[in-house]
């Protein structure tokens, strides 16, 4: 098995401890514990005492009855026991790829978005054909594309929806139209959903369009918790469940019994958390657009109530070289537009705390200037 380096994640790993500003992430700026905790309503006392009482043993291996419940109320055709909880959306990803997908088999995989999804189906000897997202369109892709790639064989479509690093998000429309192609050959239609819309922008899962969907999320993201590592997969196909279920045995035991029970007391109050990032990025939109007004290098088709956005800069070098220098000089990071196969441009994780935001924008500014 060969795979080639994850591009966007090899950077982090070399870059972000480097960083004193850091504007590249995807998540919304991350809860702390103490706010997590205090969710209880008694300041935390009340979640303590359950942890403390809690043996750490195994848990339960698929997510306790409480979390599957939780993540079925999300949905409004999967039952809990067709809900696996994951470590993270990258292991949900993972397991279901690993599961369904062999050497020959054809994939269609949007384009360019997470790489996990076109890479891991062909390190496992699928012939991947992509169906690219256009900056025309607003980093939406053509149906008439997918129409054409299309086969009678074609086991499976991958979609990262909405989009990391563009911030496109496909409407129920379009998502109708690709389980209309899917139908007629049979195929499954996978979507990494982790980039859920916060502004009220209607947003539809491929678990609720199609009997054949297969839905990936996470808390990292729209919950603001990458730390507690608890994502998890979620179909209506029962029959896919337990494929599932076999291959898991293999990958993940567990999610961990601490982990559990912060994704149950998350996932209780996920209006409140969706509240406090929908204010984040609300404001923090609002910065980056004025900002851009007055970049005469950036420009950028601004995301939805997503949180990643994707800047265009006019730059007399490659956007990594930028990158690296505007690092070493400033201390801010982006991530390159090249770690997604998107040269010129860089990822802009707009919605970190506002002070961080706006500190980096501003050495941002002043560094692009000096190529005037």
């Amino acid at each position: 098995m060969q795979i080639a380096g994850f591009g966007v994640e090899s950077w982090l790993n070399d870059h972000e401890r480097e960083a004193t500003t850091d504007i590249s992430q995807s998540s919304v700026v991350a809860l702390t514990m103490a706010e997590i905790a205090a969710m209880d309503g008694q300041k935390g006392q009340a979640f303590y005492q359950q942890l403390n009482q809690a043996r750490l043993d195994y848990g339960w291996i698929e997510g306790s009855p409480t979390f599957k419940a939780l993540v079925s109320d999300l949905y409004q055709r999967v039952p809990g026991e067709n809900v696996l909880q994951t470590n993270g959306a990258t292991g949900a990803n993972y397991l279901a790829i690993y599961s369904l997908i062999n050497p020959g088999d054809h994939v269609i995989a949007l384009y360019p978005t997470y790489q996990q999804l076109y890479d891991i189906p062909r390190s496992l000897g699928a012939t991947v054909d992509y169906w690219h997202v256009r900056e025309d369109r607003e980093w939406l892709p053509d149906i008439a594309e997918l129409r054409r790639l299309i086969r009678p064989d074609t086991k499976m479509i991958l979609l990262n929806n909405a989009m990391n690093p563009t911030g496109g998000l496909m409407d129920k429309a379009l998502l109708s139209a690709v389980v209309a192609l899917a139908r007629e050959v049979g195929a499954y239609v996978l979507a990494d959903e982790v980039y859920q819309p916060l502004d009220g922008t209607p947003f539809t899962s491929i678990a609720d369009l199609y009997e054949h969907g297969i839905a990936v999320n996470s808390l990292s993201k729209t919950y603001s918790a990458p730390g507690v590592r608890i994502g998890w997969v979620a179909t209506p196909d029962s029959a896919v469940v337990d494929q599932f279920r076999k291959y898991r045995d293999y990958t993940m035991i567990c999610g961990g019994v601490v982990n559990d029970q912060l994704a149950v007391l998350i996932l209780k109050h996920r209006q409140q958390i969706w509240a406090r990032n929908r204010a984040i990025v609300v404001r923090n939109r609002a910065i980056v657009r004025d900002w851009i007004a007055q970049q005469p290098r950036v420009s950028l088709i601004m995301p939805k109530g997503i949180s990643v956005a994707c800047i265009k800069l006019d730059l007399p070098m490659d956007d990594e070289s930028f990158c690296l220098n505007l690092l070493r000089d400033t201390g801010v990071l982006l991530v390159p537009g090249s770690r997604f196969d998107l040269p010129g441009r860089a990822r802009l994780g707009y919605c970190t705390d506002t002070p961080t935001l706006k500190r980096g924008l501003h050495l941002l500014g002043d560094y692009l200037a000096q190529l005037d």
